[in-house]
């Protein structure tokens, strides 16, 4: 089989299944959301909580429970890794070290799950699950809690400015949603043969007649909310290019099926609340149109032959694993990046300059294409405004999105939430460069404009995208276990998280307290290809203007070599 048409299949099965999908799961989610009835389940943790569940919150109160809840299980999960050495399953690990147990911390509880450790010999058979993975589940809860807040306050109008009750949407987003979906996902991967041990592993003699410890950890549970809450921490340090992990190319559809899932669902949720699925199918378009225009650029990256090796290798096969191809690797590293999941099937590092550009890109974008499970949606609505504000004002019409009207106060708080990420990115980076002890940590160096100077630079850029986007994968080639990269990008991870949950939910109490006004004949059309165009030029123009220069300076000047 040809490579390109490895590449068609693929992606033909994939949007596929998405397609049978879109419609079924996005309406159970609409109405997971605005059911008025409780589980047994959810009254007993409710009763437990002291939480009345039909209590609603301002956006005041709705940040403070985001805020308040993120904050304990930051502080938990710490003292978890802490003291690791006395808990069971440990198998003579250690607590894990302060730096560590913090970037940690702050990293799955930001939905990042960025790793400066190497989980085998780090995390233990009891935290990976106790701590990582119930992480995995509610971060994810978190972030499709806030997009259902922002969406509602384009539904409501309430006096107060009422969007709803967090531990309401985070119980019911975990408990209806995750949960279940990753239990099937789990058995599939079963099927699959990744494996589900709680013993720390296996001897076995390698290929050179030593012998070889094989580590061993329950893989598919986690395996599973790893991809659906666009999560992404490897429980083995190879991540998804683990065969434990993902040990076929069905596996591997799986996983970018498990990625790609909820996020894409989630238009047709916001369509179906708001009353007009053809919003939704809008937001849907512009998704597609970045995320197969960057997936189209990478695959032709990856699969042209620069350099001596891969001319003879007849492809850019360094660091992909042979059971995946170019394909498969491509397909991943565009879904895993386009999304916040930051699971990795093959070396970033190590793909074409063009290519390793184009997954950078796509985190620069913002990650809405599809996006992050709920970040995704509440990202692109943001810029959705940004783009009727502009459009208005070039065509004279009314800044107005789902009739409410879009003032100085609904512009500034989209504005600044947009703004948060590009400048984590750029401080952090311009400060790191700086830095006289940051070349020792590349594994790429030399004179400012060699090639290993130029791919050092994007290594850098690529770690503080990374975090500031929650992404959590790794270009690969720098070391970040110093302190400075510990510290860094753990406030990068915790402000490119909060910061943005904040102003969007400050946006949407400005919109629910807003009455809606019937559109006119000055009202800018918020849904078909107009708009889509609109939409997809604004996102493109702004990380365009923001993110030219820094490309310029790596991935585009490496291409150029």
């Amino acid at each position: 089989m040809s490579p390109a048409l490895a590449a068609g299949l693929q992606i033909a099965f994939v949007l596929a299944v998405l397609a049978i999908a879109y419609v079924p799961v996005g309406d159970y989610m609409a109405r997971v959301y605005s059911s008025t009835r409780d589980l047994r389940v959810e009254s007993v943790i409710y009763r437990v909580g002291r939480i009345d569940s039909r209590a609603e919150q301002t956006w005041y109160g709705y940040a403070a429970s985001v805020l308040g809840f993120s904050l304990a299980s930051a502080l938990f999960l710490y003292f978890l890794q802490r003291i690791q050495g006395v808990l069971p399953l440990s198998d003579g690990l250690s607590g894990v070290s302060p730096a560590v147990a913090f970037n940690t911390a702050i990293s799955f509880v930001a939905n990042t799950n960025w790793q400066s450790y190497t989980p085998e010999t780090t995390m233990s058979n009891f935290v990976q699950p106790v701590g990582l993975a119930v992480q995995n589940f509610v971060s994810a809860a978190v972030g499709m809690a806030v997009a259902i807040a922002l969406v509602r306050g384009f539904i409501r109008v309430a006096r107060g400015g009422e969007i709803g009750n967090f531990w309401v949407d985070l119980t019911r987003g975990s408990l209806r949603i995750l949960l279940p979906f990753s239990f099937v996902i789990a058995l599939i991967l079963l099927s699959q043969g990744v494996i589900q041990s709680f013993h720390s592993g296996f001897a076995s003699t390698g290929l050179d007649g030593n012998a070889v410890t094989n580590a061993l950890a329950p893989v598919a549970s986690q395996e599973a909310i790893k991809e659906l809450g666009t999560n992404g921490g490897g429980i083995l340090a190879a991540n998804s290019a683990h065969p434990f992990e993902n040990p076929t190319p069905l596996s591997n559809i799986v996983e970018i099926l498990a990625i790609l899932l909820i996020p894409v669902c989630l238009t047709r949720t916001f369509g179906t609340l708001v009353g007009d699925r053809r919003q939704g199918l809008t937001l849907l378009a512009v998704m597609g149109i970045l995320w197969s225009g960057l997936l189209a650029v990478t695959l032709a990256a990856e699969s042209g032959a620069r350099g001596v090796a891969a001319t003879a290798a007849g492809s850019m096969m360094e660091g992909k694993e042979v059971r995946f191809g170019i394909p498969g690797s491509a397909l991943f590293a565009v879904a895993t990046t386009g999304t916040s999941t930051g699971a990795v099937n093959s070396a970033h590092d190590s793909m074409s300059p063009l290519g390793g550009g184009a997954v950078l890109l796509n985190m620069l974008l913002g990650e809405i294409a599809p996006g992050g499970v709920g970040t995704g949606l509440y990202g692109i609505l943001v810029l959705a405004l940004i783009a009727v504000f502009v459009g208005g004002l070039l065509v004279g019409r009314t800044p107005e999105y789902l009739g409410k009207k879009l003032g100085r106060r609904e512009i500034t708080l989209a504005a600044l939430s947009i703004l948060v990420m590009p400048a984590l990115v750029l401080i952090g980076t311009a400060i790191t460069v700086i830095l006289g002890s940051t070349t020792g940590y590349q594994g790429n160096g030399g004179d400012p404009g060699t090639p290993g100077s130029i791919h050092g630079f994007s290594e850098v850029l690529y770690a503080f995208a990374s975090a500031s986007n929650n992404n959590g994968s790794a270009f690969g080639g720098l070391t970040v276990t110093s302190d400075w990269f510990q510290s860094s990008l753990g406030i990068c991870m915790l402000l490119g998280r909060f910061l943005p949950i904040i102003f969007v939910l400050a946006l949407a109490g400005a919109l629910a307290s807003q009455k809606k006004v019937a559109p006119t004949a000055g009202t800018l059309p918020t849904s078909g290809p107009m708009f889509t165009g609109l939409l997809t030029g604004t996102v493109v123009l702004v990380a365009a203007l923001t993110f030219f220069p820094a490309l310029a300076l790596g991935p585009l000047a490496e291409a150029l070599q």
